[in-house]
């Protein structure tokens, strides 16, 4: 069943936190598309937090391949606990739009996710659009993904036990990945966290008129995304006829993939676009928890530090996924399955 959860209860929204809104009108992400990516790209960079600021904990780099993909960035994290061996692990791949997010913006969200789920975090660093656009970003994550399912033993994980976890164009990533492991014998994925996940590219949802100039992300911002994004050929004015691995929330089979938790943000051009796949999920018979942030903008997850209200927010989402994790469940495996075409 799909539970809905508020930070706040009532009919109406109670408007942005104080907190979150004295530090958004601060220093809000805000770029056009004749900006161009880089400015963009350092935009993000400077919301960074210092690197004193956060935990410490064994954090590794490598370069990982898988099958025909080469050259893949990762930084892997082991939680600070005294049990270092058979350990949950979490794919986690990072926001930003598939333009211009990487592993240094996102070092404080991957050790979140260490830390909170007492789990190791493989952090994705896929090539990027729109130097790269799709589905490059697809297909470095999906060789990243079945490289940890082969070596989570030599990490000290278990194999039985992988989650993956993306925030905005990394939750639309987690999506995809959950069907192509199911549709591909594997990875054996247990559980899904999606953080304000982009999964339909539908740029007409009420929630994108609504919001359309909240802070950290404006309708115009996620249409810049998005044609960053899309290589020649593809329409974003007809998101229906995009394929599954670009709009998940087009397959056509949304059954037997992992639990899911997704979070939303009230101030969020892509509010409904995580409400409609949760729908679709329930509909297909996947356990998913939907949960709305009611004072929250798109990104809270990086204020959690600083503001209390982004700070429930996302313990809850850790909590959940630590909670599937670390619960004894009995041994399964995919059943064969087509991928959609």
């Amino acid at each position: 069943m799909c539970s809905v959860t508020e930070t706040e209860p009532g009919p109406a929204p109670p408007g942005i936190d104080p907190v979150m809104k004295g530090l958004v009108d601060a220093c809000s992400l805000r770029f056009t598309m004749d900006d161009g990516v880089e400015y963009a790209r350092e935009q993000l960079r400077a919301l960074k937090p210092p690197p004193e600021t956060l935990p410490a904990m064994r954090i590794q780099d490598r370069t990982i391949g898988y099958g025909d993909v080469s050259a893949v960035p990762v930084r892997i994290y082991w939680p600070s606990i005294d049990q270092h061996d058979n350990l949950p692990v979490v794919v986690f791949y990072h926001g930003g739009g598939w333009a211009i997010g990487d592993l240094d913006v996102y070092d404080g969200a991957a050790r979140a996710h260490a830390l909170g789920a007492e789990a190791i975090v493989v952090s994705v660093g896929y090539r990027l659009a729109p130097e790269h656009p799709y589905p490059a970003a697809i297909e470095d994550s999906w060789a990243a993904l079945r490289w940890v399912g082969e070596h989570a033993a030599e990490l000290g994980g278990d194999a039985t036990r992988i989650a993956v976890a993306g925030d905005s164009a990394g939750g639309n990533i987690c999506a995809v990945m959950t069907q192509l492991a199911r549709d591909n014998g594997g990875p054996q994925l247990v559980f899904q966290l999606l953080w304000y996940p982009a999964t339909t590219v539908d740029l007409t949802l009420p929630s994108m008129t609504e919001h359309a100039d909240a802070p950290m992300l404006s309708a115009d911002m996620v249409a810049t995304y998005v044609r960053w994004y899309l290589p020649p050929g593809f329409d974003a004015t007809n998101p229906i006829a995009l394929p599954p691995t670009l709009a998940p929330a087009n397959s056509t089979d949304l059954s037997r993939l992992p639990s899911a938790y997704i979070g939303i943000a009230e101030y969020d051009p892509l509010r409904d676009d995580g409400a409609r796949y949760a729908e679709l999920l329930e509909a297909a018979g996947v356990p998913v928890e939907l949960h709305n942030a009611t004072t929250m903008v798109h990104g809270y997850m990086a204020f959690a530090t600083a503001v209390p209200m982004a700070a429930e927010a996302t313990n809850r989402a850790l909590a959940a996924l630590k909670a599937d994790l670390h619960r004894i469940r009995p041994s399964a495996t995919y059943d064969s399955h087509s991928p959609d075409e």
